[in-house]
């Protein structure tokens, strides 16, 4: 497996835009949370308030309170690294070291309110598909609550390095994943990334964003180099061929287009089984002979 395409998608969360909600309030939620499933406890206990109730009712009354309890707790653990990585945003942007009160849902407390395809902003999860540009098979699969795919082209390559036991030599990327650091580290690791660079905030300045610039490391200029030579670029058309249309499928065709679990291992779970559904039907004529 010497070259893969990557994508990021994001997917709509089996989840209510209002059911995100700020530290204080997620506090006050959890207090009763406990508070409801102490009281049931005690119902639960006394022979005379509990003779009604089946003990299949009892346990799945008890069991939905304190469902609710755990993802309020798992919500208020999720505040601390989510104010880590926007003070770390903010301050690499020279902007106030101050963070505003986030919110996390309290019916699934790892999805994230993110921008989609359309423009607008709604909870969602970003899963990231990786797939072989000549067979088109899907050979990679992540999901995280990012809202940004920088980051999340190392992870992937990794994986699918330890899934097909072959090293990833070139992995083709769309400019949403430009890291400069991540095109330094890529080539200590041997792996050549196809990646376009951002489009200059000031044109007039700097017209052609693959001229070399006096900081760049070897790394950087190199890529530079690649990406802005004709066979950089004809390599790099087919990440849209193949990892655009295996994505358009699962969407269309899979259900990928909105979730009915929560958390990310269930997410997981559903797109591991949309890949292995679209690789049986891509390949099941060679597979049927």
């Amino acid at each position: 497996m010497w070259r893969i395409s990557q994508d990021g998608t994001r997917v709509r969360a089996c989840v209510g835009s209002g059911s995100f909600r700020r530290r204080e309030r997620l506090k006050q939620l959890h207090r009763q949370a406990q508070s409801h499933v102490e009281h049931l406890r005690r119902q639960l206990e006394d022979p005379a308030l509990s003779a009604e109730v089946s003990a299949r009712q009892r346990a799945a009354r008890l069991r939905a309170l304190e469902d609710r309890e755990k993802r309020l707790e798992q919500a208020l653990a999720q505040l601390p690294e989510l104010e880590r990585k926007k003070l770390q945003r903010k301050v690499a942007k020279d902007k106030k070291p101050e963070v505003s009160q986030l919110r996390v849902s309290t019916t699934d407390p790892e999805a994230r309110v993110m921008r989609m395809s359309d423009g607008g902003y709604r909870p969602a999860v970003n899963v990231q598909l990786a797939c072989d540009p000549q067979s088109r098979a899907i050979v990679g699969v992540d999901v995280s609550s990012e809202g940004s795919d920088a980051g999340q082209s190392e992870p992937l390559r990794r994986q699918v390095e330890a899934r097909t036991g072959q090293r990833v030599k070139e992995q083709l990327l769309d400019g949403a994943y430009l890291n400069l650091q991540e095109v330094e580290r890529a080539e200590q690791q041997q792996v050549t990334l196809y990646v376009p660079a951002k489009v200059p905030k000031n044109p007039e300045k700097r017209k052609n964003p693959y001229e070399p610039r006096s900081t760049d490391s070897p790394a950087v200029r190199a890529w530079r180099q690649r990406m802005g030579s004709e066979e950089g670029q004809a390599i790099y058309k087919l990440r849209a061929s193949t990892i655009e249309t295996v994505n358009a499928d699962l969407k269309s065709y899979r259900g990928l287009h909105r979730l009915t679990v929560r958390g990310l291992g269930k997410v997981r779970c559903v797109v591991l089984w949309s890949a292995l559904a679209y690789n049986l039907l891509h390949f099941g004529a060679a597979l049927l002979t």
